[in-house]
């Protein structure tokens, strides 16, 4: 789960990160009452999206008069803002963030993700601050530097001052900056987050160590335990259908194929997608309904999985342990009537109770074309699909 810049900065500044001050506007009335709250004759006014690259695609406006905040608040409200990172549809400008505009004289990277092979928090930085991760690693890897810390003493006071002494920090600076890189860190920790990245950490004409921009992503998994997290979620953000399954308990993520797949099991929906490309056809989604499926959530799977206008032919791979084939085959029963499904529909059972939910599909009277293996299943999903378009195409030459 992302949050917005606004939200991040609040939680770092709980421990301890440094922040300039900054207020959130939905309206340019509210962000000139914003600029006047916060004083000082300039303000930066950043719309907020889930996104980075926002100053490049013009998301990011310094002003100095209230007539600019103003005017600036009025073009960024309601404008879909397009970055390397929201695609040609960009994504649209619901509120401002007015904050205080500082003089900057150093403009540093700090970044914790996990290192997954490491299995351990990893910290990055660099001197090069105020470009994407991206750029910098393309451009000047030899400047990053990386520090792994022990989960069972966390990161320790010394290695957060090797970190800043490395990155060019001056004595006097270091104190704040050590306070800060130490401040992400718990954040990262106390908060289940798998990234937080502070870009830039900015050091000020007058010595100051504040972070100017931040950004944190949060494991989904974790949310239950996290209410004050989970409140920060931003559903006009993301992508409607993966927010409505999460609704539901489902992992999805909508692609750009034609056959929708409804699988339980992380690898096994993995494994199904390259099977489909195998095949010659491309997925429509990744879909993992999990282990414990109901009837109503397989029902729920089908109806996000048929919200995309591009799917054309729904296959159901269901690898049946801790899940049980007869209710997968009760809910796609329950779901082609219900719904009225009308695209094709291929089914691979096995595993738990695998024939009386093969019996229960090949009784209820509905065209649902079984398979024996996911090979099986992807082959005649293509099929399908060649027949549904072939037969698309000849409806629409007749009605010429």
């Amino acid at each position: 789960m992302d949050i917005h810049e606004y939200q991040a900065k609040e939680l770092l500044s709980n421990f301890g990160v440094p922040i300039p001050r900054g207020i959130v506007a939905y309206t340019p009335d509210q962000a000139v009452y914003c600029a006047r709250e916060i004083g000082g004759n300039r303000w930066v006014i950043k719309a907020q999206i889930h996104s980075g690259g926002r100053g490049q695609a013009g998301g990011v406006r310094i002003t100095t008069s209230e007539h600019e905040v103003h005017a600036a608040a009025a073009d960024l409200l309601g404008r879909r803002l397009v970055t390397k990172q929201t695609g040609p549809q960009g994504k649209l400008v619901q509120r401002l963030y007015i904050e205080a505009a500082v003089p900057i004289a150093k403009e540093l990277y700090v970044g914790f993700v996990l290192d997954r092979r490491a299995e351990r928090i990893c910290v990055v930085a660099t001197p090069e601050g105020g470009m994407e991760i991206e750029e910098i690693a393309a451009q000047s890897p030899g400047s990053l530097l990386r520090v792994v810390i022990e989960p069972a003493v966390g990161m320790q006071g010394f290695q957060a001052r090797e970190l800043c002494f490395g990155l060019g920090l001056e004595a006097p600076q270091i104190p704040d900056a050590t306070r800060a890189v130490i401040g992400a860190y718990r954040a990262f920790r106390d908060l289940d987050a798998t990234m937080v990245e502070i870009n830039p950490l900015a050091v000020t004409a007058d010595g100051r160590v504040l972070a100017l921009d931040a950004k944190m992503t949060f494991d989904d998994n974790a949310l239950f335990r996290r209410p004050n997290v989970r409140e920060l979620r931003d559903y006009t953000e993301e992508d409607p259908r993966e927010a409505d399954a999460s609704k539901f308990g489902l992992n999805y993520v909508g692609l750009d194929g034609q056959i929708g797949c409804i699988v339980n099991g992380a690898g096994l929906a993995m494994a199904t997608m390259d099977m489909i490309k195998l095949a010659g056809a491309e997925p429509a989604n990744f879909l993992d309904v999990g282990g414990g499926a109901s009837p109503e959530r397989v029902a729920a799977a089908f109806r996000l999985v048929l919200s995309d206008p591009r799917v054309k032919v729904v296959l159901v791979n269901i690898f049946a342990g801790i899940n049980r084939c007869d209710w997968i085959a009760q809910g796609v029963v329950q779901a082609a009537r219900d719904q009225h499904i009308s695209v094709p529909i291929v089914a691979r059972l096995a595993g738990t109770n695998v024939d009386e939910g093969r019996r229960i599909l090949s009784e209820s009277g509905l065209h649902i074309i079984p398979a024996e293996s996911l090979a099986d299943a992807a082959r005649k999903a293509v099929a399908a699909l060649g027949d549904d378009v072939r037969a698309g195409a000849g409806s629409a030459q007749a009605a010429r």
